[in-house]
């Protein structure tokens, strides 16, 4: 259902700390031009607008995924499902039902493999002779069959400017283990790719459903290979449900010409869809001893930036900022995290944009007030403390970093209370994109429906309304939107509507509180 007018009659609308008497609103062109007694609204309303009755069903600005890869996790999510596997053998009898050339996974998690090391040898009888390609649940890593890596010409190390690599016994012979993004695009290289056909009813499928689940937008953060023309195609044919800011990678090594290619494409775009901001890295994951932190994880590793000089990624934020164009940087350690504050911090006055850093998954406490007093987005994913780390710190994020950092993880609620604007999303792949479980991974600190389960560092839950706004005002906030994250008259009628209040209805009940329609640019994404 779709129209260029559309009446809501008989609906709660949620702002805030205020949830309003049964009103109506009018939305006329992809706006809200006036929210009332709907007996006066009909009255404003032109010949033939639609009315729809919501039975008392409550209204809010529509939900934003503050952190996804779409197109990109089309192609990341082809093959096995491995998310659910807890042990290598749930991975062994998953693994062994595949019957093609190739064997192609995804969400391996590398607490599978308990204290070892992640490599092929545990996995080498169920992969035989076959090339097999896993990516881990982060993303940033996979793990290659022998086969695999013989067809990708991985033989030994290599030297790459993002610091990738290809993990290497004391012997310099390959573990199978594929770290990082210029080192993954070697990997997968010889795996045969989805027709842009099947992509494009894939990536389809999966923006439907999202706005199933309440979502009406996203900031996506990449624009790899040819993303854009998948959301062109979408938007062209009006199957395009969400409204997307997508975000293009400058990465470690990128020339001056690339540079100036990324500013060339900011603002391409079409009606639900645009290229605004540059994603930066400057780590990659403590998970895969790719972050940076201030002191080695208890391995040794994670020491070291992902630019090999710093200075440089300072040096491209100020060549962006000082364009007109936002950056968000990828910075989980506390090293990373830091740097990336410092360079912020250090912006002249006359370039300085609204910046972004992304997951900040372990700080001490002297940062939590920098990003407030620099004026710096905290973009965060609470679900990523409670479906991956455990609150005994045995799972393999805590045993790296040790007691003391992972004390200092995801904290959502010392942000938000020393001033900073706080952004929540999924980062799905990596984790699952209903925004609905993730609002109640925040304030419980512990995957709903688990009353059982430790919660994860419970002082840093927010309330049930913090945790809305990081889905709805804050994202508008952190792109400097003033059309969105509000129903108010004037705004976008980018809306979610529930069936009860998400924030009187507790955080258990919420993970599965139904979706009655999602409506963005005026127009039904979905309805019940």
């Amino acid at each position: 259902m779709s129209a260029a007018d559309l009446l809501l009659v008989n609906t709660r609308i949620r702002e805030g700390a205020t949830l309003s008497a049964p009103t109506g609103i009018l939305v006329r062109d992809g706006e809200i031009r006036e929210i009332g007694d709907p007996r006066v609204l009909r009255t404003a309303a032109r010949a033939g607008t639609d009315a729809l009755d919501l039975h008392g069903a409550v209204t809010t600005a529509g939900l934003v995924d503050g952190h996804l890869h779409p197109a990109l996790g089309v192609e990341d999510t082809d093959g096995v499902d491995l998310t659910g596997c807890r042990t290598l053998e749930d991975v062994r009898a998953a693994l062994a039902r595949e019957t093609g050339e190739w064997i192609v996974g995804w969400g391996l998690d590398p607490n599978c493999f308990g204290d070892r090391p992640v490599t092929n040898a545990p996995l080498a009888d169920v992969f035989g002779d076959r090339p097999a390609v896993l990516r881990l649940f982060d993303a940033h890593s996979a793990l290659l069959s022998e086969e695999a890596l013989r067809r990708a010409g991985i033989d030994g190390p290599r030297e790459f400017a993002d610091r990738s690599a290809f993990a290497c016994d004391e012997s310099g012979r390959p573990t199978g283990l594929v770290l990082e993004f210029s080192a993954l695009e070697v990997a997968y290289a010889p795996v045969p790719r989805q027709p842009f056909a099947r992509r494009r009813e894939r990536l389809r499928e999966l923006l439907e459903a999202m706005a199933a689940t309440g979502l009406t937008g996203g900031h996506v953060m990449d624009c790899n290979g040819d993303a854009l023309e998948l959301y062109r195609s979408l938007d062209e044919a009006g199957e395009l449900p969400l409204r997307l800011r997508i975000a293009p990678w400058c990465r470690p090594g990128d020339d001056s010409a690339r540079r100036a290619e990324l500013v060339a494409r900011q603002g391409a775009g079409g009606r639900l869809w645009e290229v605004a901001g540059v994603k930066m890295f400057l780590d990659g994951t403590i998970d895969n001893s790719t972050a940076w932190l201030a002191e080695p994880d208890c391995c040794g590793h994670s020491r070291d930036s992902a630019w090999r000089d710093p200075a440089a990624y300072s040096d491209a934020v100020r060549y962006f900022a000082a364009r007109g164009i936002q950056t968000a940087t990828h910075a989980i350690g506390d090293a990373a995290v830091a740097h990336a504050l410092s360079t912020m911090a250090a912006l002249p006055p006359g370039s300085r944009q609204r910046h972004r850093i992304e997951h900040i998954e372990t700080i001490p406490d002297e940062l939590i007030p920098l990003f407030a007093r620099h004026d710096v987005v905290a973009s965060m994913q609470p679900a990523h403390a409670t479906e991956f780390t455990r609150a005994d710190r045995s799972d393999n994020w805590s045993r790296r970093i040790g007691e003391e950092r992972a004390g200092r993880g995801w904290r959502c609620r010392d942000l938000l209370d020393a001033g900073a604007t706080l952004v929540l999303g999924s980062d799905w792949p990596v984790a699952p994109f209903d925004p609905r479980p993730i609002l109640a991974a925040a304030q419980l600190r512990r995957a709903p429906g688990r009353p059982d389960a430790e919660p994860v560092g419970p002082a840093q839950a927010l309330t049930a309304q913090q945790a809305l706004h990081g889905y709805t005002a804050a994202p508008a906030a952190a792109i400097g939107d003033r059309r969105g994250g509000a129903v108010a008259v004037g705004m976008r009628a980018d809306l979610t509507v529930w069936a009860d209040d998400p924030v009187g209805c507790g955080p258990d009940a919420l993970a599965e509180l139904p979706i009655r329609l999602t409506m963005t640019d005026g127009l039904l994404s979905f309805a019940e």
